[in-house]
């Protein structure tokens, strides 16, 4: 009796490890990732170039006259 007790617990413990490593086999790798998001050039950031290139003009004229 003590026999088959130990075999039904060492067949059960098998049977968990089993199960439980399988489902690491068959699990999916994660996926590859996305584009990454594109930062918009628009608004501001054409106002600031704007806002400089006037800004470096002046100082061009400024030095012509000086």
């Amino acid at each position: 009796m003590k026999k088959k007790l130990q075999f039904l617990s060492g067949l059960i413990v098998a049977v968990i490890t089993v199960m439980a490593t399988t489902t690491e086999i068959w699990a999916q790798p994660p996926g590859m990732p996305g584009a990454p998001s594109q930062a918009p050039i628009d608004g501001g950031l054409s106002v600031l170039a704007l806002a400089g290139g006037a800004y470096a003009l002046k100082k061009i004229r400024e030095n012509k006259k000086g």
